[in-house]
């Protein structure tokens, strides 16, 4: 019986696949400088189509944490618990120091009071010394954001219950090349397979505008987002466009970035920075004794972590406290403070806070009340302060918050998401057009190129659309550098001190020239450079070709010019020498055979004589591919391959521990688990004791004292196979008693329900007798018999039941009753779904008063009629499918 449960229960596994297909679906990564959201799209039947992804916590919103400790790596809401404890093991605001010198990134920590051990690495950028319990070892910041990145992969597939693997991860527009580029990286450690970055702007605007109907008016939107580290605003421009669908006329929304402005360095932050300032000064006098708390890095962590609390509750209170225990020592801290004076206290950050607004509207040539709506996004823009200055400064009573400040951008980069998946199509449409922040240049440098206004061009504008790409020709014959670099040393990503991006050698160029240049060229030797930039805002250069452009004589065919060619030409000649041709070759055309195989024969003596080919003037182009070197130093260097494969195997190898640490503490939990609830079952339920032995539950007892003793002495460095064969094997005795403590209330359950359902049996069978006549008689007697059968068996089990003892294994089950009587339910359920047959329509009789001869006609008819019938019939059905295959294409043609 419990072979045919299992045979059940892999039917109904296999019916579940079959209903919900095979299906794709990608995720988001919203990541921030402190936090990173995941929202998943999954188009998977019975769930949201876009959904944010929750944690273990059950939040929202994970920490952007990566932490070593003991030899073990934990992340996010784990690594969150050992700030405090351990704050120089706990790495933060990772996402900001990708692609940044080492001297802006170890000026970014001090400024925060981080203690991280860092060094200077090869390309000139910053790297984490950790202590991973077996040595040292040195992470790169793209490293770091790959486990984090990794963390949120987690999420997603635990979210969709799938693989997921593509993704849209979101950047701040101030974002620069080798951030970019770092951020791509980082993304393939972790696994990831990057369908495109997004601004946060973009993805904000497309929250913004994907419900709403825009075919008759157009809006200037400013979105204004002050995060942890950043401030930005971005005008966008929604509208509308029409399309055809399907041979209808739609209209389709669409948004343009028209221009992003920005400070990286402020952010709540700052406001928090001011507090921490505050609240340390306090501290030291206080305390007294020459003693500065800054220099403590556990103590700034702990001050740090309840500043962040005390400002929260001071963007809905005039006043808050603060409360540190252990701040420095033994010495505890507590203080209040009002939102008057933290106002006080950062108040430059007000007026810094408008600028990119006030930038972003001077720039445009709009004027304050042309300006649709002004959007809030971002965390710290709750704090009431800033918005009573952003009020002041629009001059408006109500800012616009019809988004959510921490949601909004990874949900609009889901959409993003959704929308250039291959596996993914959502039925709402909204057209993006984002820009590039920053224009960029490129610049020649090589022998014989003159250092003019030529030599250094504009390649991208600033605003230029998502993706491009660009193609330049250059007219030289020898090898050459191409170097790109950004428009303004002005504007430059936050920590770039030089504006060059990369240096390319391209070689091939000279060799080329000297292979042709005895050829009879047409034209000056050039290059052809072809550059891109991609939806991620990455530029690049992809490919160059030496372009050889000549003249030469070359040995064609000859045309033979036959009858027709000469009409054809006369007529491509003029009017009149066409109609002279046309005529003349009408008068040849009627003459007589003789005439024309003479004519014949005399072509083709002449066309024997005359040569086959003639020489032409032919324009020839050669395209050579040229070799490119990319030359790129400092910290934007990308990763070499031989790191990246390194990196990728360390990675892999924390994955393969992390998941063995968390398999170990699982099963010991539930080896605890089990022994602690064992034992109050023992003690507490009455019924244990019914199917046990007094022998039995004492040595179960001994047993699960052994195994608790192990637990707290010998098992604290157990791994998780040594967990399990010990829960194993409390399983084996428990188990058994276990499973008879639950039949012995579950089988007369069960028992009961059959005995019901036989008697309810009856009731149906007579209605069937009664008002359902047409049911075959033998289903209805084969039913009664399989009743008849079930009730035996059940007195059968009953009585054997009665006469065993609770101590020993049940004589039928709970389960076995259960699946017998859903069979026969099954059956009744089949029988009661048989359709009352239709009655039979009878022909009308014909009237019999005509006369004979009218009835022998009639017979004679017949008679014709039935000989003809195969044949007949089968026109008619021909005739019949003909006009049904008519209606059902007119039918389609109306629907569609």
């Amino acid at each position: 019986m419990a072979s045919f449960l299992t045979i059940f229960i892999i039917i109904l596994s296999s019916l579940q696949f079959l209903m919900f297909p095979s299906h794709s679906a990608v995720f988001t990564v919203d990541l921030g400088s402190e936090s990173l959201k995941v929202a998943v799209v999954n188009l998977k039947p019975g769930q949201i189509p876009i959904s944010v992804a929750i944690n273990e916590m059950s939040k929202r919103k994970s920490p952007a944490l990566v932490s070593f400790n003991s030899g073990d790596r934990l992340l996010a809401e784990e690594a969150a618990g050992l700030v405090a404890r351990y704050p120089q093991n706990v790495f933060s605001q990772i996402r900001d120091l990708v692609g940044k010198p080492y001297d802006f990134a170890t000026k970014y920590l001090d400024s925060l009071y981080l203690p991280f051990e860092v060094e200077r690495d090869s390309r000139g950028a910053v790297s984490f010394k950790v202590d991973n319990g077996n040595g040292t070892v040195y992470y790169s910041p793209e490293e770091l954001v790959a486990m984090v990145l990794s963390y949120a992969v987690s999420l997603a597939e635990f979210h969709s219950k799938i693989p997921i693997k593509d993704a849209v991860i979101t950047v701040p527009p101030y974002f620069g090349q080798s951030e970019r580029k770092g951020i791509i990286q980082a993304a393939k450690l972790a696994g990831i397979n990057v369908l495109s970055l997004i601004n946060e702007h973009s993805g904000a605007a497309l929250q913004y505008g994907i419900d709403k109907d825009f075919s008759n008016e157009t809006r200037h939107v400013i979105f204004y987002d002050m995060g942890s580290g950043s401030t930005y605003a971005a005008l966008v421009y929604f509208s509308a466009y029409k399309s055809k669908e399907y041979g209808k006329t739609v209209s389709v929304n669409q948004f343009q970035v028209k221009d992003v402005r920005w400070n990286p360095e402020l952010g709540g932050q700052n406001m928090e920075m001011r507090l921490v300032e505050y609240f340390a000064n306090e501290f030291n006098a206080q305390i007294g004794n020459g003693i500065d708390v800054r220099k403590f890095p556990k103590s700034m962590a702990k001050l740090k972590k309840q500043v962040k609390r005390t400002k929260e509750i001071l963007s809905a209170n005039t006043a808050a406290p603060i409360s540190v225990e252990s701040l420095h020592g033994e010495i505890d801290f507590r203080s209040t403070i009002t939102r008057e004076k933290f106002e006080e206290l950062c108040g430059d950050i007000w007026e810094k806070s408008l600028l990119p607004v006030k930038e972003v509207i001077e720039n445009s040539g709009l004027s304050v009340d042309q300006i649709y709506a002004v959007e809030l996004i971002g965390g710290a823009t709750r704090v009431p302060k800033l918005q009573a200055k952003l009020q002041e400064f629009l001059g408006r009573k109500e800012l616009d918050r019809h988004l959510d400040a921490d949601e909004a951008i990874v949900l609009g980069a889901a959409l993003h998401a959704a929308n250039i998946s291959d596996g993914i199509k959502l039925n709402r449409k909204l057209g993006m057009v984002d820009g590039s922040v920053y224009g960029f240049v490129y610049e020649l440098n090589g022998p014989d190129i003159s250092k003019d206004e030529s030599s250094r061009q504009l390649l991208v504008p600033r605003m230029k659309k998502l993706p491009s790409k660009m193609f330049r020709s250059v007219n030289h014959n020898k090898d050459f550098e191409v170097s790109l670099a950004y428009e303004s040393e002005n504007q430059l990503p936050p920590g770039v001190s030089s504006p060059q991006i990369a240096q390319y050698q391209i070689s091939g160029l000279t060799d080329a020239s000297e292979k042709y240049s005895s050829r009879n060229l047409s034209s000056p030797i050039k290059a052809n450079i072809h550059f891109s930039l991609s939806r991620s805002g990455v530029l690049s250069l992809d490919r160059a070709d030496a372009v050889i452009e000549t003249k030469e004589w070359v040995e064609v065919p000859k045309k033979n010019l036959t009858i027709e060619n000469s009409t054809i030409s006369s007529n491509l000649s003029n009017e009149a020498g066409a109609t002279n041709s046309s005529e003349e070759s009408k008068e040849n055309l009627q003459t007589g055979s003789g005439s024309s195989k003479t004519s014949n024969i005399s072509t083709k003596e002449q066309n024997a004589t005359e040569p086959a080919t003639e020489r032409k003037l032919k324009k020839r182009t050669f395209r050579v591919p040229l070799k490119i070197v990319e030359k790129i130093t400092g910290p934007g260097v990308s990763l070499s391959k031989e790191f990246l494969a390194e990196a990728k195997g360390r990675l892999e190898a924390l994955d393969k521990k992390d998941a063995e640490r968390k398999r170990t503490a699982e099963l010991k939990n539930n080896l605890e688990g089990y022994i602690y609830t064992t034992k109050e079952k023992i003690e507490t339920l009455e019924e244990f004791e019914r199917v046990s032995t007094a022998e039995e539950r004492q040595s179960f007892i001994e047993k699960l004292d052994q195994v608790q003793d192990w637990l707290y002495m010998d098992g604290e460095d157990a791994n998780a196979d040594e967990f399990q064969e010990r829960l194993d094997t409390l399983k084996a005795v428990g188990d058994p008693i276990f499973f008879r403590l639950k039949e012995l209330t579950a089988r007369p359950l069960e028992v009961e329900k059959a005995h019901k359902y036989l008697g309810e049996l009856k009731q149906i069978v007579q209605d069937w007798k009664t008002k359902k006549s047409w049911l075959p008689k033998e289903r209805v007697d084969e039913v009664l018999g399989d009743a008849e059968k079930l009730k035996k068996w059940l007195d059968e089990k009953e009585t054997e039941q009665k006469k065993a003892s609770l101590f020993s294994t049940p004589v039928f089950t709970s389960d076995e009753v259960y699946l017998k009587v859903l069979v026969l339910e099954n059956k009744v359920s089949s029988i009661n779904r048989i359709p009352k047959p239709k009655p039979k329509t009878q022909k009308p009789v014909k009237n019999e008063t005509e006369s004979g001869g009218q009835k022998t006609d009639n017979s004679s008819s017949t008679s014709s009629d039935s000989s003809s019938s195969p044949n007949d019939k089968s026109a008619n059905n021909s005739n019949g499918s003909s006009d049904e295959t008519v209606d059902d294409k007119t039918e389609v043609h109306d629907e569609l």
